[in-house]
């Protein structure tokens, strides 16, 4: 750890900053074990019947086989009424690998599988502590085989198969990224990873400076990874799939979106993974928000700056699928 740490943290924007004092009494700070349960009875940031309908999107399960052949649930999302072949967007969603279902941050898909005429499958991993790693990324990679292996019927070019994911959904993207290059599995055209959850080490100087304040903070990582990773947490045990931050060779990866805040504590994990893509000669497009506090698009959408990161996703989503 630097010697250069300290307590203080960047500011806010001033119209985040606002949200995050409407949001206060909703969404602690720091999410401990205890938590888990009345969390996942409580979920944010899903999708209704009304929101699918307003969207022009339809909705089917399927169950597949996941980590070990367990039986697992995937989500199938296309325009109503879609034909003819289109784009596949795989996406694996966040909840600090401790809450969440597979439709947390769906809805940040439907204007991509309109206007693209894609097809989104999103994957109802295990989560821990009850399924500790690798449980969710084997999961979410069988998930990935499935879909390129259903390529056909789906309606999905195999060559335009781009992986997404938020927070923890981004780390899972980012595990499964490197799962599909060291098995030779299926090839995809990019991988999307939103403010992704990829350290387990806690070294860094922003989970330092976000440490009971914001969303998702320090103590809440500390309570998802340790639910993940157990007493491996921290350990030369815990491998790059599980916390891609870890590797070293990021070479061979298909093109990369990450974004984060500048005030959220994935920050220095996040720009350092980008470094290292880069570094290995790969491609990365990296965008801080200033001010910017964790998924904060996702809580204050109308804010100027959440409205410039979505922008931003979209022009990179356009370059990677095309029209």
């Amino acid at each position: 750890m630097t010697d250069t740490l300290t307590s203080s943290r960047p500011p806010f924007d001033p119209e985040l900053e606002a949200a995050l004092s409407a949001l206060a009494g909703m969404i602690p700070p720091t999410i401990t074990r205890e938590m888990i349960a009345p969390m996942r009875e409580a979920p944010m940031l899903s999708v209704t019947e009304e929101i699918l309908l307003e969207a022009g999107i339809e909705a089917r399960d399927v169950t597949i086989p996941g980590h070990e052949g367990d039986e697992i649930v995937v989500t199938v999302l296309q325009s109503i009424g879609r034909t003819g072949t289109g784009p596949g967007i795989y996406h694996t969603h966040g909840g600090g690998m401790i809450i969440g279902d597979r439709w947390t941050g769906a809805a940040a898909l439907f204007d991509w599988i309109v206007q693209y005429n894609a097809v989104a499958v999103s994957v109802e991993y295990r989560l821990a502590p009850e399924f500790p790693d690798p449980y969710p990324v084997e999961d979410c990679y069988a998930g990935l085989v499935w879909t390129a292996e259903n390529a056909a019927s789906l309606g999905i070019d195999p060559d335009r198969l781009l992986i997404v994911g938020g927070s923890a959904g981004g780390g899972l993207a980012a595990g499964v990224a490197l799962l599909a290059r060291d098995r030779s599995g299926p090839a995809l055209c990019g991988q999307l990873l939103m403010y992704p959850m990829i350290d387990d080490r806690d070294e860094t100087v922003s989970t330092v400076q976000i440490d009971g304040v914001g969303v998702w903070d320090r103590g809440s990582n500390v309570t998802g990874w340790d639910a993940l990773l157990g007493d491996r947490r921290g350990t030369d045990a815990v491998s790059i799939y599980a916390a891609p931050a870890r590797a070293r060779d990021l070479s061979g990866l298909p093109p990369a979106f990450i974004d984060c805040g500048s005030a959220e504590v994935f920050r220095d994990e996040d720009v350092a993974y980008a470094s290292t893509i880069w570094a290995c000669g790969g491609e990365a497009e990296l965008h801080v928000w200033p001010g910017g506090f964790h998924a904060f698009e996702g809580f204050a959408p109308q804010a100027a700056l959440s409205r410039a990161m979505i922008a931003a996703r979209n022009d990179w989503v356009r370059r990677i699928l095309g029209s």
